[in-house]
């Protein structure tokens, strides 16, 4: 049965910790669903990840609505959590008509928007329409050029904003909020203040949950994020694999007969007379 929303503010209720993770394709959707993860976001991090961009700027709406739609097909259980992506939302209309496409062609259970108060509005608008919506703050990707790609908050003046922020969101209707590169004593108090989960990446223990990008977890490129924790060198591995394959092929050992289908001889003989 897929997760819902009354899951996770019990969860939260409960003290259960929530694990998120990024998918951005069907075999990576059925791997995670099968392994038990509630939550999966079609993170627009996919410009870096899986399209080789350097930030997630380029990321269209076009590319979110074909990958979120490859993960709602592997997922029969999680809840499925796309990235409006950069401009999408800059109005309410222009956020209605990016949600209807991910959630009617993607068929998506929720969106994902970066900002606090000043995005509140059209959370709000979302909600108020049937749309789920998850906020996002600290450090938010699509106003890299403008944060840079450090820790957030760590002053006063910023971290009352950030918590303002938190609650503005909350209160506009959003169902929990992602706390990214913010220092784990403020992620932890932002967390008791909100009646909805707080979901951390680079943020501390204190969160109800964390999130963690695909590639980063299973070790698939040479350096990852000071925030990740590598359970796997799946990247490694392939890389090996691959060189077998290859070397196998230049040996002449791959294909042997057990990867070979045969043909009557006589059939063959009348198909070549």
């Amino acid at each position: 049965m897929r997760t819902t929303l009354l899951d996770l503010r019990r969860m939260k209720a409960a003290g259960r910790r929530i694990p998120m993770l990024t998918a951005y394709d069907y075999p990576s959707a059925r791997i995670a669903d099968r392994a038990g993860v509630p939550l999966l976001l079609v993170g627009d991090s996919l410009g870096m990840v899986v399209h080789g961009h350097d930030t997630t700027l380029p990321v269209s709406l076009d590319d979110m609505v074909r990958h979120a739609a490859a993960v709602v097909r592997g997922a029969e259980n999680a809840l499925v959590i796309s990235d409006l992506p950069f401009l999408t939302y800059a109005s309410a209309d222009d956020a209605v008509v990016a949600a209807r496409r991910l959630m009617q062609e993607a068929k998506v259970q929720a969106v994902k928007l970066e900002g606090g108060a000043r995005v509140a509005p059209i959370v709000e608008h979302l909600t108020q329409f049937g749309v789920p919506v998850m906020g996002h703050l600290g450090f938010t990707p699509q106003s890299q050029h403008t944060l840079g790609v450090r820790v957030q908050a760590k002053e006063a003046a910023c971290a009352r904003r950030l918590i303002e922020d938190a609650l503005a969101l909350e209160a506009a209707g959003a169902f929990a909020v992602v706390l990214e590169l913010v220092p784990a004593e403020l992620a932890a108090e932002v967390t008791k203040r909100l009646r909805v989960p707080t979901i951390g990446i680079g943020a501390g223990a204190g969160c109800d949950g964390q999130v963690q990008v695909w590639h980063d977890l299973l070790g698939l490129f040479e350096t990852s994020p000071r925030h990740a924790k590598r359970y796997a060198e799946i990247g490694a591995a392939i890389e090996s694999a691959i060189r077998a394959y290859a070397s196998d092929v230049g040996d002449g050992l791959f294909p042997t007969s057990a990867q070979s289908s045969k043909m009557d001889a006589d059939e063959l003989a009348r198909a070549l007379a």
